[in-house]
């Protein structure tokens, strides 16, 4: 997260956020595997949220650092099914969530001592205040897509409709900028996600050419 190109106004002040953001998140009692290894789900997300936003912006700023860092922190303590299984309650789990992540990050910011200036930017980014008119809140939401399609994707294949993906994956595509799209083509899908990305991806056209333009990349 340091580099030459990259030094914090406080080294000591960032690494200690980062590290209270991974020891909240170590504690998620949902574990993925990575490289053979059994890994809190929050804790695994936040490293493939910070790399995604620094490939995206390898001048990202200290603010958009510690957002990627803990933009889902602690999120299982906030579970879907704590709320209506309704439309209406997804969308106020949603923004409850975007709540309850910015407050805690905004607690932890505060016990290693940033501003509050700085939090408040943090917690912007977290609440996704002005996007898509915010550059530093589409790369955060670039890197948020790019995880789901890299990381996500399939876990959701499993559990929905073919209809649902792709519909879901229509308005992460929206959502994206060209340069997350072309990211985003390169990924190594499977064939058959592949297969509904391209779906989506077709134009809006009554009378489309047979199997249209494919994707590239691997």
């Amino acid at each position: 997260m340091m580099s030459s190109e990259f030094q914090p106004e406080d080294p000591a002040r960032f690494e200690a956020a980062l590290r209270r953001f991974d020891q909240e998140n170590a504690k998620d009692p949902n574990l993925e595997q990575a490289g053979g290894l059994s890994v809190p789900r929050e804790l695994l997300y936040a490293q493939w949220l910070t790399e995604w936003v620094l490939r995206l912006c390898p001048e990202a700023s200290e603010p958009l650092r510690l957002a990627a860092r803990c933009q889902h922190i602690c999120r299982w303590m906030v579970p879907r099914d704590s709320y209506p299984m309704t439309r209406p309650g997804y969308l106020k789990w949603r923004e409850d969530l975007k709540r309850f992540h910015a407050e805690t990050a905004g607690a932890i910011l505060r016990e290693v001592g940033y501003p509050e200036e700085t939090i408040a930017r943090v917690q912007a980014l977290n609440l996704k205040k002005n996007f898509p008119h915010d550059p530093e809140g589409r790369v955060l939401e670039d890197a948020l897509c790019l995880v789901f399609l890299e990381h996500q994707l399939g876990e959701l294949a499993r559990k929905t409709t073919d209809e649902k993906l792709i519909n879901a994956l229509q308005k992460a595509w929206k959502k994206m900028t060209p340069a997350a799209q072309a990211f985003a083509l390169a990924l190594p899908y499977a064939p058959q996600h592949r297969a509904l990305l391209e779906q989506a991806l077709q134009p809006a056209d009554p009378h489309p050419s047979p199997g249209g333009a494919p994707l590239t990349g691997n």
